[in-house]
């Protein structure tokens, strides 16, 4: 049996993310990430000891083809591919099994996945599904291509990637936001910049490294620093008569119906 190779076709942050990832755990196979760019060849060669070229080498069915190129660039990085039965996963947002497809002359041996940019310190989490021509063993080699990089979840419905995005693929920003206004918040109060930075960050990390240790529920634990006519409750009514929680519902709604808006654009 010919030696696998994991192929990138696109060197982008969340390709990096992948490379970095499997770097750390121990290369299974050979590495090859493809790319325009020499710069970002050389990076990547020098970082993670991964082969390098512009243009991809012919494929074999033993081979996995990661494509992580802009969706909008996608069917022009396809033009001329031929995966000669090898194993391909997307990260690309917004293409279907049905478009790759399309863009790879037919195959239906692919496996989407939705990432999100803590993958970047293997702390991500990303979503995986799994088309009609992908087995179990693909399956298997998809979750272990994407496991140094975080937690691994399968969806049963390709349509479940879009709410995915809504939630853990974009969610990293709304935490980011939340981040950004209590530092805002804490600047207002008198601090200056990087004090109310650190407050932000370590109120926040903490916040979670206590939820992680104790498995409490996030409402238990809410409850647990909010007395009834105390300085919390003040602060999570003003929340509450502002909506603040409906309206993270209805910013995830946004962007699960903007995600199947630009799906629609490819199909």
């Amino acid at each position: 049996m010919q030696d696998m190779t994991i192929y990138f076709l696109g060197g982008g942050n969340m390709a990096a993310a992948i490379v970095a990832g499997l770097h750390r755990k121990g290369k299974q196979g050979e590495v090859h990430v493809v790319n325009r760019g020499a710069e970002k060849r050389e990076k990547l060669a020098a970082l993670y000891d991964v082969r390098t070229s512009e243009t991809l080498p012919p494929l074999t069915a033993e081979d996995m083809l990661v494509l992580a190129v802009k969706p909008q660039d996608m069917e022009k990085a396809c033009f001329g591919v031929q995966t000669n039965g090898a194993l391909v996963l997307s990260v690309a947002a917004g293409l279907s099994v049905d478009t790759l497809s399309r863009y790879l002359g037919g195959t239906r041996r692919i496996i989407r996945i939705m990432p999100n940019t803590p993958s970047q310190i293997g702390m991500g989490v990303s979503g995986l599904y799994a088309a009609d021509g992908a087995g179990e063993a693909d399956k298997i080699r998809a979750a272990d291509l994407m496991r140094p990089s975080g937690s691994v979840i399968w969806l049963d419905e390709e349509a479940q990637i879009h709410a995915l995005t809504g939630i853990s693929g974009s969610g990293p920003a709304y935490v980011y936001y939340l981040m950004n206004a209590l530092q805002e918040a804490t600047k207002a109060q008198g601090f200056d910049e990087e004090t109310a930075k650190t407050l932000s960050l370590e109120t926040f990390k903490g916040a979670v490294a206590l939820a992680e240790q104790t498995g409490e529920s996030f409402a238990v634990l809410q409850q647990n620093v909010t007395s009834k006519g105390g300085t919390t409750h003040a602060a999570i009514e003003t929340f509450k008569q502002h909506q603040v929680a409906e309206a993270i519902g209805w910013g995830v709604d946004a962007c699960v119906a903007r995600s199947q808006e630009i799906a629609a654009q490819f199909a």
